[in-house]
């Protein structure tokens, strides 16, 4: 009987039990499901650096010789090492690709990947062993001819192999912003390949225990000036790139959906508590005909817990099912890896269990109260609350108040937790959008900063390495060009390293140095100017000493910090060439700025960049936290109907009496309208300004985790403030709508009848 009673009770509020359902189902969707992507990457990431032997660290040094190698080996921590030939090259296409040249005398650390052709061999002399990537953009396949050109030198060799390299996940060219590989790639070969006879290695790969920084103590110790630099995987650029992409979606996926929970939860909270509540009578009846207490309490705990567990569980199916696909396909284009995971995090199982507890708990608390009652008060109606006046009613703005305002303010006064839950389903849907969307408008304002602040230029020429100077003033002064030197640094202060990039200046004024509000700084001839991320990192200011070198060379210096700059994007020290000179390091142009827009190709350049191919390669980078953000918003909004409308239909049901009453009294239907929608409205404006503030918190917090390359300042541009106001409140007004049609169908008889 009570069986029968319950799908009968299903029935009569199947759009309440719908809207747990859909509830229990989306929270733990997007909680698992975005918490599949994210654990994903580094479960990813982990079997893949697994299966190829990763090195822990490399050892550059400009002649790698078995004196050396001892020296490493003799180290206590050292646990393998392995040495590499590794060269730059460019292919013989007609763009002039680059490809990164790994000439092997081992294969047990940092293993290629093979996917398509022969496994790599040591012994072939005739083979190569190519990136995939490159291969699919180039056309290329396995028996093919490729010819590297590298130091003079033209190196023809048969494609015996494709595959991947755990040292380039992550790569870009000297062209774009992100991987390209129509320009860029790399290529395995045996030691024995190379052309020329005892030509020295120059990478020591090294496996190690203990932490990055003891053990560069240590080689520091037993090495001194034998070694160039050590790069842990850390600051590997290819390992940091992916690794900060983990982390930046580890924080997104971990507290956004965190919210859609926390918001099902509370919401089913109110909504089971009311439905117990509506049963009163229904209960006293069943009490009456001899029903053990026990009996009803687990027929009423039922009613949710078969609602959320049936959600829970399929949303804890097909969160991980639907959405990393999705995410990993946008990453695709940025990341090379030759398969991708869908990961795993005990929290999953905690959370949908929470879920399915919490719904026991809130019927067993609500229905208890009731079922220590005897038969005779349990079949009566619950007394209303009866509102007591405050002061705010006491007072003479009350009395200028109009009917509408004075009702709204005391309804909600009687129903403070409904009240209270329309205002967080609000909140957190403002939140969530104002997160996605802001994060959006702060990539855009970096953009903004970097191309049209700091940089001016119309084309960028990128100097070939072997470019001779007459080659280079010819170009600068046909393009009416001005010199810029670009390279790569690591930076000490203390125990902390880091690498970042070095700007040298010969008076440009197609490049402007800006501080951290975007405002133009001067940075004069004997000064070094770090960028504040960069300082930050270091925990250094100005006044401050700090050692450098420039990477490939074993030349470090000491130099003061006389300023403090802002950038976006590239993070390490601005200096004149005239403080360059100073410190006794040699001068090398890297690329040529102008204001025109060059077509033409030149002797010494390698390629030629436009602001324009710059821009579009920012804005394809960005395409991947574009999707999962429209994602969020999308589920942010079904999230914040379900809860509005749930709400609502309970509010319209504990207040029928009254709109009865009203509507007795002579309110027209289009007056209870908006005597409703002014209620939302009120909800919807609190929870959309709290809302505002909190988002932006959040988008702080997940840009504090976005690595070491970028400085971000939270922006909120007024589009993104309308677009989440429209949403916002055209979600709150189209629920309120939804009800039009039960003001116009309200028995008022029935309704006054109801409680006697």
């Amino acid at each position: 009987m009570l069986s029968k009673k319950m799908v009968r009770d299903i029935k009569s509020h199947k759009i309440q039990f719908i809207s747990i359902f859909l509830m229990a189902f989306l929270g733990i969707f997007v909680f698992v499901g975005f918490g599949a992507e994210s654990f994903g990457l580094e479960e990813t990431a982990n079997t893949y650096y697994n299966e190829t032997n990763l090195a822990d660290g490399w050892i550059y040094s400009n002649n790698v010789g078995n004196d050396l190698i001892d020296k490493v080996k003799d180290i206590e921590s050292t646990k393998d090492v392995e040495k590499q030939l590794v060269l730059s090259s460019v292919v013989d296409f007609k763009n002039d690709p680059d490809i990164r040249l790994h000439f092997l005398a081992d294969d047990d650390i940092s293993k290629f990947y093979s996917v398509k052709g022969e496994k790599f061999d040591l012994s072939d002399k005739e083979g190569v062993w190519l990136d995939i990537r490159f291969a699919e953009a180039k056309n290329l396949d396995i028996g093919d001819n490729i010819t590297f050109k590298v130091n003079g030198l033209e190196i023809k060799k048969e494609i015996k192999g494709l595959g991947y390299s755990p040292e380039h996940v992550y790569q870009t060219s000297d062209t774009s912003m992100i991987p390209d590989f129509d320009k860029m790639g790399f290529a395995y070969m045996s030691y024995k390949a190379f052309p020329m006879a005892d030509v020295p290695y120059n990478v020591l790969l090294v496996k190690f225990d203990g932490s990055a920084s003891d053990y560069e103590h240590e080689l520091d110790d037993k090495l001194g000036d034998d070694y160039t630099t050590f790069m842990d995987r850390a600051v590997n650029p290819s390992f940091a790139g992916f690794q900060d992409e983990t982390d930046q979606h580890k924080v997104m996926t971990g507290f956004i959906p965190l919210i859609f929970i926390i918001i099902a939860m509370l919401t089913l909270l109110t909504t089971m508590t009311r439905i117990i509540s509506n049963q009163r009578t229904q209960i006293g009846v069943l009490k009456a005909l001899g029903f053990k207490n026990r009996t009803i309490m687990i027929h009423y705990i039922s009613y949710g817990f078969w609602m959320v567990l049936a959600g829970s569980i399929l949303g804890f199916i097909l969160g991980p099912l639907t959405i990393p696909p999705v995410v990993f396909e946008e990453f695709t284009s940025l990341y090379s890896l030759p398969y991708w995971l869908s990961g795993f995090d005990v929290s999953f199982i905690f959370a949908t269990v929470a879920m399915v507890i919490l719904s026991f708990l809130v019927s067993y608390i609500a229905c208890r109260s009731i079922s220590k009652e005897s038969p005779s008060q349990a079949i009566k109606p619950k007394i209303p609350k009866v509102s007591s006046s405050g002061l705010f009613e006491k007072s003479k703005i009350w009395k200028k108040l109009s009917f509408n305002a004075r009702w709204n303010y005391r309804d909600a006064k009687r129903n403070k937790f409904r009240a209270l839950m329309s205002i967080v389903g609000v909140l957190g849907c403002t939140m969530i959008i104002i997160a996605s969307f802001g994060a959006m408008d702060s990539f855009d304002e970096m953009k903004s900063w970097s191309y049209d602040d700091i940089n001016h230029y119309s084309s960028k020429l990128v100097v070939e390495k072997n470019a001779t100077d007459s080659q280079i003033d010819d170009v600068v002064e046909d393009v009416d060009g001005e010199k810029l030197m670009e390279g790569s640094i690591e930076i000490k202060s203390g125990d902390v390293k880091k690498s970042g990039v070095l700007e040298v200046l010969d008076d440009n004024k197609l490049y402007t140095p800006t501080d951290t509000n975007r405002n133009p700084i001067e940075i004069g001839d004997d000064e070094v100017s770090i960028s504040q991320k960069m300082a930050d990192l270091l925990g250094v200011g100005v006044g401050d000493t700090v050692k450098w070198h420039i990477m490939g060379s074993d030349k470090w210096v000491k130099t003061k910090i006389d300023r403090i700059h802002g950038d976006p994007t590239s993070q390490g020290l601005i200096i004149s060439k005239e403080k360059l000179d100073d410190l006794g390091i040699d001068y090398n142009v890297t690329s040529i700025i102008t204001s025109e827009d060059v077509d033409h190709n030149y002797k010494g350049i390698k390629t030629i960049l436009s602001i324009d191919s710059l821009t579009e390669s920012w804005d394809d980078m960005m395409e991947s936290s574009m999707s999962m953000s429209y994602l969020l918003v999308v589920f942010a909004t079904l999230l914040s109907i379900i809860v509005l409308y749930n709400l609502g239909l309970l509010s319209f049901t504990e207040i029928k009496r009254e709109l009865a009453t009203l509507k007795v009294l002579g309110f027209k239907t289009g007056k209870l309208r908006k005597l409703l929608l002014t209620q939302n409205l009120w909800f919807t404006t609190i929870g959309f300004i709290i809302g505002i503030p909190l988002g932006l918190l959040g988008i702080q917090y997940m840009f504090s985790t976005m690595g070491d390359s970028f400085f971000i300042s939270v922006t909120l541009t007024l589009k993104t403030f309308v677009v989440t106001f429209l949403i916002t409140y055209v979600v709150s007004i189209l629920v309120n709508l939804m009800f039009s049609g039960k003001l116009k169908r309200l028995d008022m008889v029935e309704s006054l009848k109801d409680n006697e």
